[in-house]
C-alpha cells in the first residue's frame, strides 16, 4: 500500500483516542514513550492525504496530561514516600533512589514550577505528578502548574513539529519518507535541547532553602 493511502485509512479519532491514553498513561508515573507517540501522530498531520489535525492532537495531549498528573498527584498522595521505595525496589532502573533524589531535588528548590518543566523533561515527567501528591503539595498550586505545563508542552510540540514537516514537505514533495524523516528529526532536535537546558537547570543540586509545598 502506497503512503498516501496508509495515511489517508487512518481514523483520526483513533489517533486522538491513542495519544490521549498513551500521554496519560506515562503522566501516571509508567515509563513509556509518550513523547514519540506526540512526535510521530503529529507527523500524519503534514500528508496532505491525512484527515488527522495537529490541533486536535495538541487537545488530546493535553488532557492526557492533565488528567494522568492528576491521578498521579492523588496516587502519590495515598502511597507516600513508601510507595517509592517500593518503586525502586521493583524498577530501580526508573525509580531508582538517585533517580527520586534527583526529583526532590528539583522539588525543594523550584516547588510547583517542577510540575511545569517536568513536563518536557523525561524523568520529571513519569515523576511529577505522585511525587507531588507524596510531597504533598497543596493541589491547587499543583493544578494550575500542571494544566500549564500540558498545554504549553503539548500545543508547543504539536505545533513545532507540524509547521517544520509543512515546510520539509513542500521542500521534498516527491520524497514522502524523506519529508517525514527530516520532521521527525528537526523536532527530536529542537526537543532535545530544550530537554537538556531544562534538565540542566532543574537537576542542579537545591541551593537555597527548601521551597514551601503546602
Amino acid at each position: 500500500m502506497h503512503i498516501a493511502q496508509w495515511i489517508a485509512a487512518i481514523p483520526p479519532l483513533a489517533v486522538y483516542v491513542t495519544i490521549g491514553l498513551i500521554v496519560m498513561i506515562e503522566s501516571l508515573g509508567i515509563p513509556i514513550p509518550g513523547e514519540i507517540a506526540l512526535v510521530s501522530a503529529t507527523l500524519l498531520t503534514i500528508h496532505p492525504s491525512s484527515a488527522v489535525e495537529w490541533e486536535y492532537i495538541a487537545i488530546a495531549a493535553s488532557a492526557g496530561a492533565i488528567i494522568g498528573d492528576s491521578i498521579g498527584y492523588s496516587i502519590g498522595r495515598k502511597g507516600g514516600k513508601p510507595l517509592f521505595e517500593w518503586l525502586g525496589r521493583k524498577f530501580p532502573k526508573h525509580f531508582g533512589p538517585s533517580h527520586v533524589a534527583t526529583a526532590e531535588r528539583a522539588f525543594a528548590k523550584w516547588g510547583m514550577w517542577t510540575v511545569f518543566f517536568g513536563r518536557f523533561i523525561a524523568l520529571l515527567r513519569i515523576f511529577a505528578g505522585p511525587l507531588a501528591g507524596a510531597l504533598h503539595m497543596r493541589y491547587p498550586k499543583f493544578l494550575i502548574a500542571n494544566a500549564l505545563g500540558g498545554i504549553v508542552w503539548a500545543t508547543g510540540t504539536t505545533a513545532l513539529i507540524h509547521y517544520v514537516g509543512e515546510v520539509a514537505e513542500k521542500w521534498l514533495s516527491g520524497f514522502a519518507w524523506v519529508g517525514l524523516g527530516v520532521a521527525l528529526i528537526a523536532g527530536v532536535c529542537v526537543s532535545l535541547y530544550v530537554k537538556h537546558r531544562a534538565g540542566k537547570a532543574m537537576a542542579a543540586p537545591a541551593e537555597e532553602e527548601p521551597a514551601e509545598l503546602r
